[in-house]
């Protein structure tokens, strides 16, 4: 059945994907988008199906909100929009802050001064609320502080385990897992949790929460340096530099294809949530980021990656997650192999160089 679905920051990478998704299968889809240059550059044109209504809007601006809610009434609102950059957010705190969390608050302010109630809300969050997550050290589980700049100074990359015991990251999973926000980006992406939360069940509708690994694929911004290290480092062996590889190398990470967050998306949309949803979507497999480097390494015939010591503050050593229960609830299984994935963004960015 054909929906009018909303979807804040809809001309970004996800959001865009998704958009075209949407339309195929016959929703009425409505973007709203900022379209802020360190995520779209100087480009005038945005890639989105003509059918579908381009509004550049602020989510932190209460009366752009009016403006929409006047224009459409969407079934459902699936909330992208956010500053996304670990490191930037502990400089401009204040940035990701507006966006996030008093951008949601603005949406929901909106929907009661319109006195409109989705049928559901699909809140896009990430696998940044998670902090360092659950470590085991033997038959132990335990959950580490945010490693400090110091220890990090001192090449301390691993967290300690209790009583000397080297510890083993475990994978997240939002029925067990614990939130331990290490950045202020990952504050304010539970923030959004949490407020939307109350607000669907004050107003009783539908809620799912999909927390995003580590996305990549054809479509992401090639200029913003916060956009992922998957399409930094492709660019660079893909120039045949040699990538530097931060801490030791062995950062573990989930990276899941676009086209696969995309379906979990569309499912989240086709299968309405009956009780309130909170579900992780990745791969499901871990991957260091040397690994991702040699491997990007050899497809382009490019440099041995080097291990340089380097670190970023607020980053944590391990994340990947448990995709049994999205795939249970949402009827949905991520199909992409990480070489796959990385040949097609490799395509991709190969296409978008000759036409530059």
């Amino acid at each position: 059945m054909s929906q009018s679905v909303l979807i804040t920051g809809g001309a970004g990478f996800i959001g865009s994907a998704l958009t075209r998704r949407l339309t195929t299968a016959g929703h009425d889809v409505t973007v709203m988008d900022v379209l802020h240059p360190q995520v779209h550059g100087d480009r005038a044109a945005i890639e989105l199906p003509s059918s579908v209504r381009l509004l550049a809007c602020d989510v932190t601006h209460g009366p752009d909100w009016d403006a929409v809610l006047r224009l459409v009434r969407p079934s459902q609102i699936v909330h992208l929009a956010a500053e996304t950059g670990t490191g930037q957010s502990l400089s401009e705190a204040t940035r990701h802050g507006s966006v996030n969390v008093v951008g949601t608050t603005q949406l929901l302010d909106a929907l009661n001064r319109a006195n409109h109630i989705p049928v559901q809300f699909v809140l896009a969050s990430s696998r940044a609320v998670y902090g360092e997550g659950a470590w085991r050290a033997g038959t132990q589980v335990f959950y580490p502080p945010p490693r400090s700049h110091g220890q990090l100074q001192a090449g301390v990359w691993d967290p300690p385990g209790p009583g000397g015991v080297r510890p083993i990251p475990l994978p997240s999973r939002a029925s067990e897992t614990e939130t331990r926000p290490t950045n202020i980006y990952a504050a304010t992406k539970l923030a959004q949790e949490h407020i939307v939360a109350a607000w669907a069940a004050a107003n009783n509708t539908n809620l799912s929460v999909l927390r995003l690994q580590n996305v990549y694929g054809p479509g992401q911004s090639l200029t913003n340096s916060y956009t992922g290290i998957v399409a930094l480092l492709s660019q660079l062996a893909l120039q045949q530099r040699p990538v530097e590889v931060y801490e030791d190398g062995q950062i573990v990470r989930d990276f899941v294809f676009i086209d696969d967050v995309v379906d979990a998306l569309f499912a989240a949309i086709e299968r309405p949530a009956a009780d309130p949803r909170c579900l992780d979507i990745g791969s499901g497999v871990a991957t260091t980021i040397h690994e991702l480097a040699c491997t990007l390494a050899a497809m382009c015939s490019a440099p041995e990656p080097v291990v340089v010591g380097k670190f970023r503050d607020g980053d944590v050593r391990a994340a990947r997650c448990d995709i049994d229960p999205a795939r249970r609830e949402l009827d949905w299984q991520p199909t992409w192999a990480l070489e796959d994935g990385l040949r097609a963004l490799l395509d991709w960015i190969g296409e978008q160089h000759s036409i530059a």
